[in-house]
């Protein structure tokens, strides 16, 4: 893992409510351009983006999320679940820190309603509720990362620990399925329906989506563990992780990331781009 680039995972008290940090520092580090792009892949979470130092400019590649129509500049951004992948580049050197929350989580905690920001990036002060647009600039105030990990905790943790939320664990798997129960047995009525209804209100995605990245995390780790045991086998991977066949393996990969599973896993390992996938790979 490079070392500028860490991931921080969060304490249990926060369990089931943020994924995780991403935090990113490339000064010093001189990059040379083609060094500087980002890739991510598709994502049911929630995202709240500060900057440091530095910039991103969103570019529009055939099969991943598209920018903006306009730009969106500001100290804090927002971004819903998203669907494709995308492809960004910084022009420059960038000191960043990204939280990603749980978005039934978020829509607890905030009143948000995540169906109308799905593929979507704004300003988080225009869509956040004045609570936390005010942890929101104390977060932008902070000197440095540890300062802005401790106002996360410090602001997170009571307002997640009020709502006696039931609180899954940290892969996708355990969490959709968790929301799936917790859906069946909320409020009245159970037709298919009205519990896809609830989830998508949630969430901002439908179940189908939830379960389709659900199983490519769980592909992803499968891929991981393979080559330290010597080698990937495609066939073996896809029947083991609730996929139909190879085939339907590789569409879902290329759907959701933009590369086939065997490039994606060459690019993972050779190119600085990928930085975000090879810290979920511990």
């Amino acid at each position: 893992m490079e070392p500028s680039t860490r991931l921080w995972l969060p304490p249990l008290a926060l369990a089931g409510c943020v994924r995780g940090v991403m935090l990113r520092d490339t000064r010093g580090r001189a990059l040379p351009a083609e060094q500087r792009d980002n890739y991510f892949p598709a994502t049911p979470l929630v995202s709240l983006f500060w900057w440091a130092e530095g910039r991103s400019e969103w570019l529009a590649t055939p099969g991943f999320s598209q920018p903006p129509a306009a730009p969106v500049h500001a100290p804090v951004l927002f971004a819903g679940p998203f669907t494709l992948p995308s492809h960004t580049r910084n022009p420059g050197e960038i000191s960043a820190f990204k939280l990603l929350m749980l978005p039934d989580a978020f829509t607890a905690l905030t009143g948000v309603a995540l169906d109308r920001h799905v593929n979507q990036i704004h300003d988080a002060l225009a869509v956040l509720p004045p609570d936390w647009q005010g942890w929101a600039a104390q977060m932008s105030a902070a000197p440095d990362d540890a300062a802005r990990l401790t106002l996360l905790q410090d602001f997170l943790v009571p307002r997640w620990q009020a709502l006696g939320t039931h609180r899954p664990g940290h892969r996708y798997a355990a969490w959709t399925e968790a929301l799936a129960v917790r859906a069946a047995t909320s409020a009245a009525g159970r037709s298919l329906r009205q519990l896809e209804r609830r989830i998508k209100a949630w969430a901002g995605l439908p179940m189908r989506e939830l379960r389709a990245v659900s199983r490519a995390e769980s592909a992803f780790y499968a891929v991981a563990a393979a080559e330290g045991d010597g080698g990937v086998n495609w066939a073996e991977i896809a029947a083991g992780h609730d996929y139909a066949d190879q085939s339907h393996l590789c569409r879902e990969t290329r759907r959701l990331t933009g590369f086939s599973p065997e490039d994606l896993r060459r690019r993972i390992a050779t190119e600085e781009a990928f930085w975000a996938y090879r810290l979920w790979r511990g």
